[in-house]
């Protein structure tokens, strides 16, 4: 059971609280959470989702800037509430429009009335999206013209949801479209870690099924893969029948209405990701040479497009002049580079070359940028997924299908990084170590990537 739940600023300031049970978790718990964060780097995406402290569990999300952070003393599945928190920041990011610090505070009235429908006395209750959105108007500009004109500045309905007679809570009874039709999406991002020799060093992909279901009456639907044995990690929306799955494989559900996630998944060691770069900096004299090239390794048979190219420039970087003989690249001022690349082109390979001047009294750069890739496929799932067949049932005619398949760039990284960690503490560190520095391996345990 949830006792409290806190919503707090990338810079640990906490911007909204709403105590889920009787008894009153305290603000000095955030005050401790946000010290921990500044022990273990300061970097909240990089922490562990569930926290034990002196007087509280805790089960945090790190979101678009945005740290969700529940609190309990008695004990509960991890994963219950480390899914909470998953479903709350998509329920916000959908009603609002995305998430950072200034909608939320813009929206609070319309956030609290959604964490009171989600949650009842700390147990998740709501937590469909349809149904959320019969029970509380998303804001519009018409809705809050009609606050403003009537004074009425709740959103939430005065009767329940359809959904609430049904022996199926995520879909209305009479459910009814003017259009038929029914498309299934499939969505990957690919994370792989290079070292410094272009070796690929891990490769893995997660994956979601999206359905976006505009079915009339109560359609039940049947989807097969081809080739279901290479996903791994697998979880489910509540509307997928699991016997089905766990006996064929095979998912069977009623759908909700309109856009949902039918399920995610991984799959992992894959051998080919389909763009490689190589960077090569060369140091002497207070000056470092630059050149990056970049081109397709793995040819999927569509187009590779929005390909960029990110690293972060050392801090003892002076000044930088690069030039790249395709695309654009910029600088910013927190001296993150940015290529700009799309599509590579067939007569050449794209470049990126020029000179880092360093910091006054340093001779060679000692510590090297991360390269971190991103690019977007659209009509393949890069994981080999692919559907077979979806009937179905239930409906007056026959429906509209349509498949869709994209693959997108996650954590696509170019890194040299030794990991280690200093007996008898318990801080881990990273650091972008050149060849030439040795450590003392009785002082130190090391775990190359």
């Amino acid at each position: 059971m949830l006792q409290c739940i806190f919503f707090l600023s990338d810079t640990g300031e906490v911007m909204l609280e709403k105590q889920m049970a009787g008894h009153r978790v305290d603000r000095s718990i955030c005050a401790w959470f946000w010290d921990y964060v500044l022990s273990h780097g300061g970097d909240p995406s990089m922490i562990l989702p569930v926290i034990a402290s002196p007087t509280h569990y805790l089960f945090q999300l790190f979101r678009d800037g945005i740290i969700f952070l529940a609190c309990t003393q008695v004990e509960m599945p991890p994963l219950m509430g480390i899914e909470f928190l998953c479903r709350v920041a998509d329920v916000l990011t959908d009603y609002l429009g995305g998430l950072n610090e200034d909608v939320i505070k813009d929206n609070f009235v319309i956030v609290y009335e959604i964490l009171d429908e989600m949650m009842d006395n700390g147990i998740p209750l709501t937590t469909e999206l349809n149904i959320l959105r019969e029970m509380i108007t998303p804001p519009n500009i018409v809705s809050k013209m009609l606050s403003i004109v009537t004074g009425k500045n709740s959103n939430v309905s005065t009767k329940l949801p359809d959904a609430t007679a049904s022996c199926i809570p995520w879909r209305k009874t009479n459910s009814k479209h003017s259009s038929n039709e029914v498309y299934v999406n499939l969505v990957e991002e690919m994370d792989a870690i290079f070292n410094r020799d272009g070796i690929l060093v891990k490769c893995e992909i997660y994956g979601e099924v999206q359905v976006n279901s505009h079915l009339p009456g109560l359609p039940d639907l049947t989807l097969s893969f081809s080739n279901p044995s290479i996903l791994y990690d697998i979880r489910f929306h509540p509307c997928v029948r699991f016997r089905p799955w766990e006996s064929d494989q095979i998912l069977s559900f009623v759908p909700p209405d309109g856009e949902f996630r039918l399920m995610s998944y991984r799959v992992k060691k894959l051998k080919n990701p389909p763009i490689y770069v190589k960077p090569q900096l060369t140091s002497d004299a207070g000056n470092c040479r630059v050149n990056v090239l970049v081109g397709i390794r793995n040819d999927p048979g569509k187009a590779i497009d929005s390909i960029t190219v990110q690293f972060q420039l050392p801090l003892c970087v002076a000044s930088a002049n690069l030039t790249p003989n395709h695309g654009t690249v910029n600088i910013l001022a927190d001296k993150t580079c940015c290529w700009s690349i799309g599509q590579v082109p067939k007569d050449k390979s794209p470049s990126l070359s020029g000179n880092l001047v360093l910091d006054v009294g340093l001779d060679k750069l000692h510590v090297f940028p991360v390269f971190r890739v991103g690019f977007r496929i659209m009509g393949v799932a890069f994981s080999g997924l692919q559907i077979y067949k979806l009937d179905v049932k239930n409906t007056p005619s026959e429906p509209y299908k349509g498949f869709r398949a994209l693959t997108r760039s996650g954590e696509y990284e170019y890194i040299i990084m030794i990991y280690f960690r200093i007996f008898r503490s318990e801080c881990y560190a990273a650091y972008n170590t050149p060849k030439e520095v040795n450590f003392n391996p009785f002082i130190m345990c090391f775990y190359g990537v």
